[in-house]
């Protein structure tokens, strides 16, 4: 077990540390290009309906059940492999892996995510986010939901979450009460939704991009907490 820490920083993934959002739409692309244009608006129905009913995206999910609705081909199965292959490190944002060190100078750095057991983690390691964070990685289905394994896995005196969906913020934050601060990172389609910023409680600090994290010290966040 690890020993308890003063502070424990929390990354989220997706339109957090990388732009999830070009992915998504280099992939829709690549369906099109590769199946046209109603494959590709048939995967992006399958991948929210799924997303709807587990609330987490599974890509790779939603490619095996286009699959059975439209049947293989060489195209149809050369998409896992763009999906799993695909350049993840070239999708960071400016200074994420600066700020992960920066971030680590402060306290203990580690990353806790939504998503699935397979593709998930390959991005993360894709990304170099992995080797970051020196294997410190939680991938939960839904982690505002598993905050005693995170805390069992990553015990502390206090946690700073980062995140761009201030829903998540606000109920992990309602869970974890003063030992959390919160950190919206307003990037990507969830930070840009009519209402995101009307979360209750909100967020004890925004930020417009994660870079900007670079200049914030211990004090920043403990300011924030005083503040709330």
């Amino acid at each position: 077990m690890l020993t308890p820490a003063p502070i424990v920083f929390l990354l989220d993934v997706d339109n957090t540390l990388l732009d999830n959002d070009r992915f998504a739409a280099d992939l829709g692309d690549r369906l099109r290009h590769a199946l046209g244009d109603a494959a590709r608006e048939r995967y992006f129905a399958i991948f929210e309906r799924q997303r709807a009913q587990a609330g987490y995206a599974d890509y790779l999910a939603a490619l095996q059940a286009l699959r059975i609705e439209i049947g293989g081909s060489p195209e149809l199965l050369q998409m896992s492999a763009f999906v799993l292959d695909y350049p993840f490190a070239d999708r960071l944002y400016a200074n994420a892996l600066a700020v992960i060190a920066h971030l680590g100078s402060l306290g203990r750095a580690a990353v806790y995510s939504d998503g699935d057991v397979v593709f998930q983690p390959r991005k993360i390691q894709r990304s170099g986010i992995w080797s970051a964070v020196e294997g410190r990685v939680l991938v939960e289905l839904h982690k505002e939901r598993a905050l005693d394994a995170m805390q069992r896995n990553y015990p502390a005196s206090h946690y700073v979450m980062f995140d761009d969906k201030p829903h998540l913020l606000a109920a992990m934050k309602r869970s974890l009460g003063d030992r959390m601060t919160t950190v919206f990172v307003r990037q990507g389609h969830y930070a840009s939704a009519p209402g995101a910023g009307a979360s209750d409680p909100a967020p004890d600090l925004s930020l417009a991009a994660i870079g900007d994290a670079l200049a914030l010290g211990l004090g920043d966040f403990a300011r924030a907490r005083a503040c709330a």
